[in-house]
């Protein structure tokens, strides 16, 4: 500021200096008043001017250049420049800031949505729309409630106790489970943010599912066991020994359906919580065929015709003893589910593009298409008193799916009531060694 007077009063020192002192020394003093008149009214429209480009920089575009000046002026434009360069700068400043809030909030696995205290949109981000199927150009300044019109949910607004969040089941989706959290700001903002459980109903309800289902298959077997168990302590002299043979023999019977359901959770359970790799071994496809194919000979107890057929020698990296568990179900799997007289037919086969194959065909009694995608389910049965009668845990499928995928391989289940069942394990080139 006071560089700026300096300057002005610099002018008028030069005005009166250079053009008035020499007319007051050869015209006088009235011609020399004049020429200060005329001096002062010109200087006066100089400034007129350039008070004009300024008002002319003000009413234009923000982006505008700031004019040049000279004299007091361009030190008024400098200052002026200066302070509007800083100002812009802030601004970019907080533009950056916002949008990186605003990145920051898209990223967020939970929906956002910011209303005013007449419920309407300010703004929300892009998982916020998918959880309400909302548009955050088109729908904002609408109403929230106009746009979410479940009556829990604007119950849950208007009582406006937020201390516990709400659990939400009106997403238009139909499919898609919300808890909602209503958090005042600001003092007319307010957030909204929604995050999808609905992966951890689905855990619970399995949970709750697998406690129901495992309480139920130990039950019907350990009714029996205390049951004969109670009568004999009782009085076990008034029985005949052809009585007590079949008894005792009925009490082993589902005592070792008790532990092989036991094995089997214990199995699925070290499948479930072992990590994503098994232990990495040379598994000699051929002799691991024979043992199932015993296994299954002796499962059968001769009821059944079996057949083993390699097409050639193959090795497989992965888990021996998994490996036998997932190829073992398959293979009890077909004797328990194929009458008396069927056939079984155990196959390995290398892929066109260089995997291989594990097949077993059975002459059984099929399955019905509707309930083939449910067959790896735990305790899925589709014929739940055929199963306990043949011995089996509802555990097998479940045990096989673990294990391929732990293998990075598929299984593939073709089947037909009356004609029988295929079931595939194919395995990626990545895991045969040879």
């Amino acid at each position: 500021m006071n560089r700026a007077w300096l300057t002005l009063l610099r002018q008028l020192l030069t005005l009166l200096v250079l053009g008035v002192a020499p007319v007051f020394v050869f015209y006088g003093r009235e011609p020399a008043l004049l020429a200060t008149i005329a001096g002062l009214v010109l200087l006066l429209c100089w400034h007129l001017y350039q008070l004009s480009r300024l008002l002319r920089w003000l009413a234009g575009p923000l982006d505008s250049p700031l004019p040049e000046g000279g004299g007091v002026w361009e030190i008024a434009f400098a200052g002026l420049h200066r302070r509007a360069r800083i100002r812009s700068g802030q601004q970019q400043s907080l533009a950056d800031a916002l949008e990186r809030f605003t990145r920051a909030a898209q990223a967020l696995p939970d929906g956002i949505i910011v209303f005013d205290r007449h419920r309407r949109i300010d703004w929300m981000n892009t998982r916020a729309e998918a959880h309400f199927s909302l548009s955050g150009a088109a729908d904002r300044g609408q109403a929230l409630t106009n746009l979410i019109r479940h009556p829990e949910f604007i119950a849950y607004l208007d009582a406006g106790k937020y201390d516990e969040p709400l659990v939400f089941r009106g997403a238009r989706s139909g499919r898609m489970t919300l808890l909602l959290q209503v958090i005042p700001y600001g003092g007319e903002q307010t957030l909204l943010l929604s995050r999808d459980i609905s992966h951890l109903e689905r855990l619970e309800r399995m949970r709750s599912d697998f406690i129901a289902n495992v309480s139920h298959e130990l039950k019907s077997p350990l009714t029996v066991v205390a049951g004969f168990a109670e009568m004999l302590a009782e009085d076990h002299a008034g029985y005949s020994q052809e009585e007590l043979s079949r008894y005792l023999q009925l009490i082993n019977e589902q005592s070792l359906r008790m532990r092989r359901l036991i094995e089997d959770l214990l199995t699925l359970s070290a499948l479930e919580t072992g990590g994503d790799t098994p232990v990495e071994e040379r598994v000699e496809v051929e002799p691991l065929l024979q043992t199932i194919l015993g296994e299954a000979q002796a499962l059968s107890a001769g009821r059944h015709q079996f057949s083993l057929l390699l097409d050639e020698p193959a090795t497989l990296r992965g888990c021996a003893s998994e490996l036998r568990s997932a190829f073992g179900n398959l293979a009890s799997n077909a004797v328990r589910y194929t009458p008396e007289g069927g056939r079984i037919d155990l196959h390995w086969q290398r892929e066109a593009d260089g995997g291989g194959r594990f097949t077993v065909t059975d002459t059984g009694i099929g399955v019905a298409p509707q309930h083939l995608p449910r067959l790896t389910e735990r305790f899925y049965r589709v014929d739940r008193s055929r199963s306990r009668e043949t011995g089996g845990t509802g555990l097998g499928l479940a045990i096989v799916k673990h294990v391929l995928t732990r293998h990075r391989a598929t299984l593939e289940i073709d089947s037909e009531p009356g004609h029988g069942s295929r079931f595939s394990a194919r395995f990626p080139a990545g895991q045969l060694l040879m």
